[in-house]
């Protein structure tokens, strides 16, 4: 039979969820698997009355005994069946990290998707998510160890990799959706504090799915003067992305949450010498001798990581060099797409 994947919205978003989604698919429509792709309409994570509607229908059009792979995201749409659901489909999540722990939401919002996930999780029959980290949340909230399964994303290896600049001013990438959780704000905040020092940022990432973050992050660059020196360039095809690692000679990103992180992979890939935060699934990302790391909203750790970074060369080439060699073992997605398969059979059996 066809897989049916459920996805919030349109699957070719732009970020880490739905890439991870879209190459998953790809590499089982390749291996001769028939996959069907259902685009949620209506709003997620909030999923409102119509949203919920919309999303129950979707799935109760179904046929009976239908492996569905429902995007974490996308969950609170199904809310209200799920349960009832689960008695006729074998329901799996794809969890790429709990919705509670979104940067940015209130206390009361926290505590509605930290229930509404403990209530759900246990409904599906199991679940696929990105990290350890991820994985753990998922047994807290009751499934058991066998029906939990780790999958690690695909990384591009790029043909070529980057050469270091001799002259001009250092380019430090961040490459991430403008939201709170992802820490531009803090990150302008810390290079304000180094406007002393030669430097340019170029953020790419969508610029459109949290309009207020997107506002605040142009206002903070305002008032510290840094609009000349700090490029926000949206999403971008992925040939300008790979352009844009192999122009730069610093990644960073003070994410507070990430439920794996692959554009930290990808930024080793291309040997970039990392500036990121403890937050979460990306200490087990990152090697240690390849990344600067400080607490999630430490800034005045974050700007001396960024002064090192910025002023010191040889430790620039070092965390290049060990980049290069983590690399090395990350998974591609052939092989990253082989383990999905391995963990659908396991959890869904």
């Amino acid at each position: 039979m066809a897989l049916t994947f459920l996805v919030p919205g349109r699957l070719d978003q732009l970020t880490g969820g739905y890439l991870y989604d879209r190459h998953i698919i790809e590499g089982l429509r390749a291996l001769g698997q028939a996959v069907n792709v259902v685009e949620l309409a209506g709003r997620y994570p909030q999923a409102d009355e119509p949203t919920r509607t919309l999303a129950a229908a979707a799935l109760a059009r179904l046929p009976d005994r239908s492996t569905v792979i429902i995007d974490g995201l996308a969950l609170p749409g199904v809310a209200d069946c799920l349960r009832d659901q689960a008695s006729r489909l074998n329901l799996v999540g794809l969890i790429h990290h709990p919705l509670s722990l979104e940067t940015g939401l209130d206390a009361a919002n926290a505590r509605h998707y930290a229930q509404l996930e403990a209530a759900l999780w246990p409904c599906l029959k199991g679940a696929i998510c990105p990290s350890k980290h991820t994985a753990q949340a998922l047994r807290a909230a009751g499934l058991p160890t066998d029906r939990v399964a780790v999958v690690t994303p695909g990384t591009h290896r790029p043909t070529t990799i980057r050469q270091a600049k001799s002259e001009g001013p250092l380019q430090l990438l961040a490459v991430g959706s403008v939201t709170p959780r992802k820490g531009h704000l803090l990150l302008v905040d810390a290079l304000a504090q180094l406007r002393h020092l030669d430097w340019q940022l170029t953020c790419i990432g969508s610029l459109t799915r949290d309009p207020a973050a997107s506002a605040a992050l142009q206002e903070r660059m305002a008032t510290h003067g840094l609009t000349h020196r700090i490029a926000l360039l949206g999403e971008q095809p992925d040939q300008r992305l790979t352009e844009a690692y192999q122009r730069a000679d610093i990644f960073v990103l003070p994410s507070y949450h990430e439920g794996y992180g692959m554009v930290f992979a990808e930024a080793l890939a291309h040997a970039l010498p990392v500036i990121a935060t403890t937050a979460c699934a990306i200490a087990a990302t990152l090697p240690a001798d390849a990344a600067l790391v400080v607490a999630p909203g430490d800034l005045p750790a974050l700007r001396d990581a960024l002064q090192q970074a910025l002023t010191d060369g040889a430790l620039r080439a070092r965390l290049s060099n060990a980049a290069e060699q983590a690399a090395s073992a990350l998974p591609d997605w052939d092989s990253a797409v082989q383990a999905w398969v391995a963990a659908l059979n396991k959890v869904s059996r």
